[in-house]
């Protein structure tokens, strides 16, 4: 069998997977998707082809030209955009890491390289591969010459493969006749124009009949095709020219040797790091952590299982200023503890024998008190231990949150990689792959072990980093005030959940199927046949080709029935608004109805989880269920508040801040005219509309009013006039003028967004009131869309990140409260501006004046905080 060489054009294909798949971001923010898609290509090419030799080819510098004496020819090519042209020196870089040859050479393109590398291996007897995106390489195949070239389809990458007879096949011409076609048919990709008037179907018809365009020229008055035959007579000169900027040269003087080429481990350690750093995670199971963590740590872990050994350990712990701690455990149980007490001491202590959960707890609470235990989640350990709110602890994963709230994970090997100078350690699938904490501990697995001293080793390691961040970032008391106290609020949240009346979540469900089951027969009824309502394509043939509805949308797949089209249409058609409907009980139904009735646990509650770490703005959100998105706008959907119950003796307490965001912009952007409208306590959206209208407040009309209010509310959320029009079902110019008309009622309101937008641009980041950050990355792109989406983040994100900050420092306060003055009531959930308090009915006096001092003194702005106070033996009622 011959060897075989592999060649890659690295700018194709890099090119390719940038426009090919979505765009990726390292942690440092490099945008980082273009290489991610080339390497999947390069690993599978790789383990298809098993070559012997393997070089990639890069044009010197981009552009450049074949030849240079014919600039005007290729001169005009889009240069490569900002995120891909940061990627190259990546992807050279990851080459190198990996061992893997690359080649380029002034004045050649990479096509030339692999042209003259392909016909050196094959004189030499090899079979070659030639993997590009380009398909001018097609006239290199040959049978033993193999051009591969990938396309996307269905959103999957799909490799071509052509030798000589593939080409003839599929073309209906040879390889080296591949030329010709570009001479006459051109190439937009290379600028390369061929001659007017010859398409490609005429070019293959010319080429097949006469073999190369010289003799097409020399036979010209035989073409029957009049525009052909007169446009090959006019611009044969073009023609000859197009033809040499599109043969790819064959005999350059790259200096290149096969031994050099010589496929060996690509999965180094130098690999191994750099897809670390770009966050490749789904690359390194391709490595051997044998290999790649060379320099372990794992000399410096011991275990200690015996009663005598943990007590001595945490009595050392004890005199430490700060420990690193992990708490392995999940649903099911509490497996084992891992323990820091400096880099070179970490312990993991097995639950087992003597050291219960119970042990652990005890032990960690009394070191606490003047112990820092460092973790990188401390409300996941709260599950398994108690902690008072005022014990000592450092939350790693919230810290770095703070620092970059973009990311969509925090975890210990990350930490290390990113504040330890790009210290490689072993994630948790590596060491575990997919088995989990449990079997690892009935196995009795020694990665179970590593896992926990690893965890403990980063938590301890990364305060020190982490806080002197924090502290240089000005957000130190983001953290100490607000975001780690929350910590023990949510846990208490969590622990208690909320009580869910199960018969009454089924009568529920039963009666929003009665509804369903109408929906669907009138729906029927209108359309004048049985058909899938569920099916997008069904309804878009219903609605758009049958009934003959208006404002269809046609995609590839069909007709859009998307929310947003079909809520413009649902005025005028009965059938639509009954589909909407439907819609929205069918998701109150299975997400609900069904959804909630599972996850009610043993003591009728249910357990929501809210996480601190996954808005970039600074939200909490709620998971596993989303308590948060309940729906409010239909009565059908409110209703299912019934179902949430206080227990007996308690009744629901429901504060909620009024307009906080309105009030935040008021005090953010200083605008007199705003403040004094609060100050006066008018209806903001009556006056709004009052002065945007300019007619007295008494004469605005309900419309006028909801107009006014969409626009208060849009400019929080740095709305567009195209935004406000499809709002508000009028003109784009109407909107702009009312957006306009708004800014010159509230002047510094626009100045004030307008800084927002600037502060963006030249700090890369804007903040709340309190400091908190959020990078704006997008205000650097070069892609329009991206910018104005950023832009858009720039204005919102200080006034809903400042809302947030404020009913934190309030939860906060209203849960220090009741535990201050030991009360039996308790904070249960939290709904973005929504507080609700199961509250023992003795207690209603003092929790409602806790809500009204600490809602309201939660934070001091120009003007005044406010909040609306219910109560009620269900949520309905309290709301």
């Amino acid at each position: 069998m011959c060897e075989k060489i592999l060649l890659i054009d690295g700018h194709s294909i890099l090119n390719r997977a940038f426009y090919g798949l979505p765009d990726l971001t390292s942690p440092e923010g490099l945008h980082t998707g273009a290489v991610y898609g080339f390497l999947n290509i390069l690993f599978r090419v790789l383990e298809e082809e098993k070559p012997e030799y393997l070089a990639v080819a890069f044009d010197r510098s981009e552009p450049t030209f074949r030849h240079q004496k014919y600039p005007e020819y290729k001169g005009t090519r889009k240069p490569m955009p900002e995120e891909l042209k940061e990627q190259l020196p990546l992807l050279q870089e990851m080459l190198a890491a990996m061992g893997i040859t690359t080649i380029s050479l002034a004045g050649y393109e990479a096509d030339d390289l692999l042209g003259t590398l392909a016909k050196r291996s094959e004189e030499k007897g090899m079979d070659v591969t030639v993997l590009s995106g380009d398909r001018d390489l097609l006239q290199l195949a040959s049978k033993k010459t193999l051009i591969r070239i990938p396309k996307t389809a269905k959103g999957q990458t799909l490799i071509e493969s052509y030798h000589e007879d593939e080409v003839l096949e599929h073309y209906q011409v040879t390889p080296s006749q591949i030329i010709e076609l570009k001479a006459l048919m051109g190439d937009s990709a290379d600028n390369i124009s061929g001659i007017p008037g010859v398409g490609e179907k005429n070019a293959t018809r010319l080429i097949k009949e006469y073999g190369t365009v010289e003799n097409a020229y020399a036979h010209a008055e035989e073409i029957p095709q009049k525009r052909a035959r007169e446009s090959l007579l006019e611009h044969y000169e073009l023609a000859q020219l197009s033809r040499e900027l599109a043969a790819i040269c064959t005999d350059s003087p790259v200096e290149f040797s096969c031994e050099d080429a010589k496929v060996g481990d690509l999965y180094t350690k130098e690999a191994y790091e750099l897809c670390r750093k770009l966050d490749f995670r789904s690359f390194l199971n391709r490595f051997d952590p044998a290999q790649v963590n060379e320099d372990s740590m794992e000399q410096d872990f011991f275990t200690c299982s015996d009663f005598e050994g943990c007590e001595a350990l945490f009595e050392k712990a004890a005199q430490a200023e700060a420990v690193g701690v992990s708490l392995l455990g999940d649903k099911e149980g509490t497996y084992g503890l891992g323990l820091a007490l400096n880099e070179d001491e970490i312990y993991y202590i097995p639950v087992q024998g003597m050291t219960t959960p119970g042990y652990l707890s005890e032990k960690l609470e009394s070191l606490s008190q003047n112990t820092m235990l460092c973790s990188m989640d401390v409300k996941a350990m709260l599950k398994h231990i108690e902690l008072r709110p005022e014990a000592k602890v450092f939350d790693c994963g919230i810290a770095a949150y703070l620092l970059n709230p973009l990311k969509s994970t925090y975890t210990y090997e990350e930490l290390a990689r990113d504040y330890l100078d790009g210290k490689a350690i072993p994630a948790k699938e590596e060491l575990l792959g997919k088995i989990s904490l449990k079997k690892a501990w009935e196995q009795d697995m020694p990665e179970l072990e590593q896992l926990a001293c690893y965890m403990a080793y980063t938590a301890f390691c990364v305060r020190g980093p982490l806080e002197e961040k924090l502290k240089e970032t000005s957000m130190w008391k983001v953290y100490t005030e607000i975001e780690l106290p929350l910590v023990f609020t949510l846990d208490s949240m969590e622990k208690w959940g909320i009580e869910v009346k199960g018969e009454e979540l089924k009568n529920y469900g039963d009666q929003l199927t009665v509804r369903i089951q109408e929906l669907e027969k009138l729906i029927w009824q209108q359309a004048g046949e049985e058909f899938n309502i569920n099916s997008p394509k069904q309804l878009g043939v219903i609605l758009f080709e049958k009934m003959g509805i208006p404002g269809g949308k046609k995609t590839k797949t069909g007709y859009s029935t998307s929310a947003d089209i079909l809520e413009k249409l649902a005025p005028d058609h009965p059938i639509v608004n009954d589909i909407l409907e439907y819609r929205q009980l069918a998701k109150l139904k299975s997400t609900y109805a069904d959804g909630l009735g599972a996850v009610i646990e043993a003591d009728g509650r249910i357990h929501s989880t809210f996480n601190q770490t996954i808005t970039a703005t600074g939200r909490i959100s709620s998971t596993e269920p989303n308590l948060q998105n309940i729906p409010v706008r239909m009565e059908l959907g409110r209703l299912i508040r019934k179902v949430f119950v206080p227990e007996p003796g308690f009744v629901f307490l429901d504060a909620d801040y009024s307009q906080i965001e309105l009030r935040v912009l008021a005090h953010m952007s200083g605008d007199e005219k705003l403040i004094q409208a609060y100050r006066e306590a008018e209806d903001i959206h009556r006056l709004t509309a009052s002065q945007v209208f300019h007619i007295p407040l008494e004469e605005v009309t309900p419309l006028q009013r909801r107009n006014a209010k969409a626009v208060n509310f849009g400019i929080v959320y740095g709305i567009s006039s195209f935004g406000l029009s499809q709002d508000l079902s009028i003109t784009r110019k109407e909107a702009a003028a009312y957006i306009q008309k708004y800014f010159e009622t509230y002047p510094s309101i626009k100045g004030f967004l307008d800084g927002l937008v600037e502060q963006g641009k030249e700090k890369g980041y804007v903040s709340t009131m309190f400091g908190r950050r959020r990078p704006v990355p997008e205000l650097k792109s070069s892609n329009f869309m991206q910018r104005s989406f950023g832009e858009r983040v720039a204005m919102n994100s200080p006034i809903q990140g400042t809302a947030a900050d404020i009913i934190k420092i309030a939860m906060n306060r209203v849960y220090k409260r009741l535990l201050d003055e030991k009360l039996r009531s308790r904070l249960v959930l939290q709904v973005h501006d929504e507080l609700l308090i199961e509250t023992w009915k003795d207690e209603i006096p003092q929790v409602s004046r806790i809500l009204e001092e600490e809602m309201k003194g939660a934070a001091h702005l120009a003007v005044e905080l406010e909040v609306d106070m219910h109560q009620g033996d269900n949520w309905y009622e309290a709301k």
